[in-house]
């Protein structure tokens, strides 16, 4: 299937980024999920993919669906608001073609292993010699350089040699993953802003720069107060279940038919969460957060108790009437469900050209006064590759039409 240039661009939300051209050679997860971010913001994303399989998610599953069972979920989750061609960097044709789209281009991503693009024969100064203004936006598992700058490196992984595991799950001695890809999806996300800055800054200087963070920069950019607690406080944070290390009552406590959640961040909503359990909030062991954190063991267990005489429905209405923030704790097709996630735009619909109408998880921005747009499905390998090559076409008989004027 594939559309005519001008079709396709309209078919795209509008955004801020309306205009600007992504090259994403990226694959995988961080890189993809940065380029997606750039076409929901109103870029043209051109994915490049391997013409054998592509994207190597193109194969993680399950689940897959489709009349051959062949379509990856997980692709589907990374790749809205792209197109597709298929192209073979390692040969001399796909080089030349990666060089044509990049002099055409704003922005190009990668996620490589450190030295694999140079091999390739497109190091950042040739890249920069094609097209001074592009930026180029690397992410990597560990960084670039340092002593172990080239390592290869994995969500899990980072995970780990992040510190994030340590920091996660019921106990110290049980460390436990995100269950979402989080260091792959906040690289892409931190590497989205910097392009966005980096865009930015080009307007002034007319020159495109390198922007780089990894899965290891990810990781560590969202310590926060674990961070300053080792750095500045010399306390090294651990595991503490569902409940927050500095502020109590903060977590997930049992009623009659489960669990549900209660966030207590002040001393006002403390005294209401008190009166409502028939607690006495002026207990020395529970009059200020630093006392309640220090007996939280003992104070869970009173809550607990007296929550125990009503289900989660009853709780979170007498909390919400209360001014006190709670809520439940959803399965992922219970948040899909909600009207208050579908209000926000977080999930779209798109015509897949071989699934049909699926919807798909929205854009977590939304912008004001920006209509007329929708989104794309993620294409299908190759898909775009008549489209792409007479935009690229179309572009380089403008650009020499340009300079014969000059």
């Amino acid at each position: 299937m594939f559309f005519h240039p001008d079709t396709q661009r309209r078919l795209i939300l509008l955004g801020p980024l309306e205009g600007i051209v992504v090259l994403d050679l990226s694959r995988a997860l961080a890189g993809p999920h940065a380029a997606q971010l750039l076409g929901d913001l109103g870029a043209r994303v051109i994915k490049v993919e391997h013409p054998d399989g592509g994207d190597e998610s193109r194969g993680w599953g399950p689940p897959f669906v489709g009349p051959d069972n062949d379509i990856s979920t997980y692709f589907l989750a990374a790749n809205r608001n792209k197109q597709s061609i298929a192209v073979d960097l390692k040969t001399p044709e796909g080089k030349a073609l990666v060089e044509r789209l990049a002099r055409h281009s704003d922005v190009l991503v990668e996620n490589f292993r450190t030295g694999v693009l140079d091999r390739l024969g497109l190091p950042v100064e040739r890249l920069h010699e094609l097209n001074p203004r592009l930026v180029i936006l690397s992410i990597t598992g560990f960084g670039h350089d340092g002593p172990e700058g080239g390592r290869p490196g994995y969500d899990q992984i980072a995970q780990g040699e992040g510190g994030l595991m340590s920091l996660t799950g019921p106990s110290p001695d049980q460390p436990t993953r995100v269950g979402a890809s989080i260091a792959d999806l906040l690289a892409g996300i931190h590497g989205a802003y910097g392009v966005a800055a980096a865009l930015y800054e080009r307007e002034r200087t007319g020159r495109g720069r390198v922007v780089r963070t990894s899965l290891l920069a990810a990781i560590t950019g969202v310590h926060a107060y674990h961070g300053t607690a080792w750095t500045v406080g010399g306390h090294v944070s651990t595991a503490n279940g569902n409940h927050h290390v500095s502020i109590t009552p903060y977590g997930s406590f049992r009623c009659a038919d489960g669990l549900l959640q209660v966030g207590a961040a002040n001393e006002g909503q403390w005294r209401k969460v008190a009166e409502l359990l028939g607690i006495d909030p002026a207990t020395p062991r529970y009059a200020t957060n630093r006392d309640r954190t220090a007996h939280r063991d003992e104070l869970i267990a009173e809550m607990e108790k007296a929550l125990a005489a009503h289900d989660r429905d009853h709780w979170l209405a007498a909390l919400a009437e209360a001014g006190v923030p709670a809520g439940a704790i959803r399965s992922i097709d219970e948040v899909y469900a909600w009207e208050q996630t579908r209000s926000q735009g977080l999930v779209v619909t798109v015509e897949h050209p071989v699934l049909g109408p699926i919807e798909l998880p929205g854009p977590p921005l939304r912008f004001d006064g920006l209509t007329g747009g929708r989104h794309t499905a993620p294409p299908a390998l190759g898909q775009d590759g008549a489209a792409v090559l007479a935009w690229l076409e179309a572009c380089e008989r403008r650009s020499t039409s340009e300079e014969s004027v000059r």
